[in-house]
């Protein structure tokens, strides 16, 4: 039987680790590592300023003052006497679409799980309701994983339409879309009368194209998204290298 590890950045009490848990239960032997509370947009921080704490919880999971990257990298670790085969984040609390997986703690619980040689899978709910309906599709592909064959430091970065499971349209294999500017900070007041800044929501869809994750979700298909750690842009080198030998 398979050996999951399981993790967020929504918080170890969050209802869609718990519905990923249920989901999955009868399919492989779990182990449940996430944060203390919501981390979310933690990205791939690790804490490296002082020691982290792992509590052992009475449902059996355990929680980790940390970020999601720290969860994973604990969750793999010899701490265990078994390191788990598979790695997978969620069910994340609402989209993780085109550059959101820059910022996505979800996300970034996956990557760990990649940079340390796992098959790694990020789930999110587009939405707040439906998270037995991301469940089990999450199973479906744990059942499925067998068969399939990716490249080295590969992830799957899944989005679930916030549908019930008779509602889901299909499944399309996609590509990041992207999103415009975010919108201007929220100045508020605290009590004692001093300025404070809300981080905005995020940006509309710029690039929301037939092919991307954006217009799957629309359309009330899954989207799963192949993603890699690679971010160097290879068609700007010669560019770059051009502007340089210029300036020699």
């Amino acid at each position: 039987m398979r050996r999951l590890l399981l993790s967020n950045d929504d918080g170890v009490n969050a209802p869609g680790l718990r519905a990923l848990h249920d989901a999955l239960v009868s399919h492989a032997r779990l182990r449940v590592v996430a944060p203390d509370r919501d981390r979310s947009g933690a990205s791939n921080s690790l804490t490296l300023s002082r020691p982290l704490s792992l509590n052992a919880l009475e449902n059996g999971f355990y929680s980790v003052d940390g970020t999601p990257a720290d969860c994973v990298y604990l969750g793999v670790s010899d701490i265990w006497d078994e390191s788990p085969d598979l790695v997978i984040s969620g069910i994340n609390h609402g989209a993780n679409l085109g550059d959101d997986v820059l910022y996505s703690g979800t996300v970034a619980a996956a990557m760990e799980g990649r940079n340390l040689g796992m098959t790694a899978i990020a789930v999110s709910l587009v939405g707040h309701r439906h998270f037995e309906t991301a469940g089990r599709f999450a199973a479906s592909l744990v059942g499925a994983l067998g068969q399939l064959s990716l490249p080295p430091r590969t992830l799957l970065n899944v989005n679930v339409p916030d549908l019930p499971w008779d509602q889901i349209q299909g499944v399309r294999v996609t590509r990041l879309g992207h999103r415009g500017p975010a919108r201007q900070p929220v100045e508020v007041r605290d009590p004692r009368g001093r300025t404070r800044y809300w981080i905005a929501p995020v940006g509309e869809s710029a690039d929301d194209g037939a092919d991307t994750d954006f217009a799957a979700v629309e359309s009330g298909h899954v989207s799963i998204t192949p993603l890699q750690t690679d971010l160097t842009r290879h068609a700007a080198i010669n560019d770059v290298q051009d502007w340089l030998d210029a300036l020699t």
